[in-house]
Formats: C-alpha cells, structure tokens, sequence
C-alpha cells in the first residue's frame, strides 16, 4: 500500500469517494503485473452443459450482476437493463423484458418476484412467472447490492450507506437504516443476509450490522476492523463481500482489515485473522476459501481462523467470490478462466474458461451445478465429471 500512495493522493485530495478493484491499481509500466497461468496438470475436466451470450453484461463497471436459481429457472440480468428467465437445464429463454434502466445488482428472487437494482438508485420488481412489472421504488443512490425478500419485505443496501425495508407487495418503504459513509470507500457493496428474521449487513468503514426485517431495528453493530493509518487511503476498510451466515457464526473479510467470525446472537467478536480480502467467500461447512486482495487464495478453519493452506499461483488475476463445488472451491479471474482448487490440499487441479472477460462476482452453484456469468454477458453451466 505505501507504493501506491503517490500514486493515488492526489486522487484522495481531489475528494473522489470510490475506487474499482484494488488490483487495478497495480497496473502501469514498472509496476506488479498478473502472474501468468502456469501449466498444470489437469486431474479433471469439467464438463460444460450449455453456454450463451445474455447480452452487454456489466459494460466494464464494477457491477454486481450475478445468476440466481430458483425452481428450474435460472434469472439474469446485464447493464443495459435486460432481465432474463432461462431454463437451467438448457438455457433457453422462458422470457427476456428489456427494462431501459442501468442495472447494477442483481437479481434477487423471493415471493414470486425477480428484483433488480438499478444505476440510477430504483429497485424494480417483476413476476417471476411472466416478468411482468409489478412495481418500482426510487431510492437515495445506486444499488450495486442484489435486493432479498423475506417475510414480506424487500431488504435493498445502497451504496450510499443506507438500507432499506420494502413492502414487497408494492415497493413502499417499511423502514430506512442510515449511516455516515467514510471518506473514501471501494466501488462496491456486499448483499444483506437474511436469516430468520434478521438482515446481517457489511458496511463501509469495516462494520457489521444486524437488524430486524421487520421493523429496521438495530440488533447489534460491531466493529469487524477498526480503520488505521495517516491517509484517508489507509484507513479505508470496507466490507465489500457478502456476509456468510452458518452455524450460529456470520463471517466476513475487510479490505485492508480482517477476516472475522462473529456470534451471530450477540454481534460478540468469536476471532479474527489479519487479512485484506474484497470478494465473497465459499464455504464446505467446516473451512472458508477466499482470495485476498492480492489474488492469493486461503483456506481458513471455521472454528478457530486458523490458516489451514494458501495457494499463491494467481496473484493480481483478480480472483472472483469463491465457491465449493464437490470436492474444489472454485474462482474465476479477469481472463475469464475458472480455477478448480482441492479443498484439502490447495493444489490447482483443472482449469476450464467461460469466455475472455472477467469473472467477478457471478457464481452460484445449485444441485451439485455450477452457474457463471461473466462480465461479458456469458452464462454458463458446468458439473464435476461423472
């Protein structure tokens, strides 16, 4: 980080608010380039059941627009506001509208409605069946967050530092949660998580926060990494990756902070682990992968934080929200390549490729399949070999 502080202080004194990937920074003659992929040998080849183009996909904004399953359909969505309904099986199109909004995160699906967010700060709901529109809520700012239905109500996070409580029936506001946004954050926000009754939520600044679905009340708010530095640039530590809620612990990562396991009853900090990570993190149950901010990717023990392994072929790749898939976890990077690493050993055991362009935060796996959509607009699946 001290490298870049030449680099980038006249960025901050400007007053600019976000930046992209942190790994973009690296870029520019002289400086740290990506590693190059080395040959492996491969234990495997997965197996790709169908793929095709959705359309614009992010248009190189750093956008959360990711595939979600629900009953056989698979939803997607790309930035120039087209929202699709394909079959999972095959991938062909049960509907596709063409909302003429900016979409910038989702969808979400819940209550038979299919719910995306928008550039220009709306949350759109449609009929899951039809992809009819039901409703449309302005709200304060864009929405890079992917909106989830619970009990009735619509839980949207901003990325201006609010959340919201929607009525699911109609888009009004059932309640609003506020808090000041440092000075300077990453581009970026991480999704809510709703578990019984409650939404855990990562804020800007490196804070945790749980609240009531629904009413909005504050349940608790701990402090996950507490900012240090001179430089509004060190002290900037944000939350970006969603929170990952499983046996009675919520765990989340920090940009330039730690990675933390908290008492999901309390918000009582269980321990933390020094580690700058800004993607989400896959889970068996018992270990957590993730990469950092460097592109190295780490297997932590649950219980304890414990480093278990790390794997450090794909620094600066600008590796995606990691996934558990069979016996691997499983990243893409911004050359669109899938890595297959084995949970127990850390080794690369194949590699297979979506298509040329990056891979971020777009992979879900569903009934033993993996769904992947690339910052292009390919969507594909893929399965573990037989």
């Amino acid at each position: 980080m001290r490298r870049l502080l030449p680099l980038l202080a006249a960025v901050v004194l400007s007053g600019c608010g976000t930046f992209a990937d942190p790994t973009e920074w690296f870029d520019g003659d002289g400086a740290a380039q990506p590693t190059p992929l080395a040959d492996i040998e491969e234990r495997f080849q997965p197996l790709k059941l169908w793929s095709r183009d959705i359309g614009s996909g992010t248009d190189e904004q750093r956008l959360n627009l990711q595939p979600i399953v629900a009953a056989g359909t698979l939803f997607a969505a790309d930035s120039d506001g087209r929202v699709l309904a394909l079959d999972a099986a095959n991938g062909k199109t049960i509907w596709s509208v063409d909302l003429d909004m900016p979409v910038s995160g989702g969808p979400g699906v819940g209550d038979d409605l299919v719910l995306v967010g928008t550039s220009e700060g709306s949350v759109v709901a449609l009929g899951a069946g039809s992809g009819e529109r039901r409703w449309t809520a302005q709200l304060t700012s864009e929405i890079l967050s992917v909106p989830q239905v619970q009990a009735g109500v619509v839980v949207v996070q901003s990325a201006d530092g609010k959340l919201f409580g929607l009525e699911v029936t109609n888009g009004n506001e059932r309640w609003r949660y506020e808090r000041e946004v440092p000075v300077l954050t990453l581009r970026g926000t991480g999704s809510p998580v709703l578990v019984d009754g409650v939404a855990y939520a990562g804020m800007a600044g490196g804070r945790l926060i749980a609240l009531r679905i629904d009413n909005g009340g504050l349940v608790w708010d701990t402090s996950v990494t507490v900012p240090s530095g001179r430089s509004e640039l060190e002290r900037l530590a944000d939350i970006d990756g969603d929170p990952l809620v499983m046996g009675g612990g919520v765990f989340v990562a920090t940009f330039q902070g730690e990675v933390a396991a908290i008492e999901q009853r309390s918000g009582r900090v269980a321990w933390r682990r020094k580690l700058s990570a800004y993607r989400g993190m896959g889970t068996d149950g018992r270990r957590l992968y993730l990469s950092d901010a460097e592109g190295v990717i780490w297997a932590i023990d649950a219980q304890s934080g414990s480093a278990l392994w790390s794997q450090d072929a794909f620094r600066l790749r600008r590796l995606s929200d990691a996934v558990v898939l069979g016996d691997y976890a499983v990243l893409g990077d911004f050359e669109g390549y899938l890595h297959w690493i084995d949970r127990a050993s850390g080794e690369v055991h194949a590699r297979s490729r979506v298509g040329r362009a990056p891979i971020t935060t777009g992979l879900q796996v569903v009934n033993d399949l993996l769904f992947v959509q690339g910052d292009g607009g390919e969507v594909a699946a893929l399965r573990l070999p037989q």
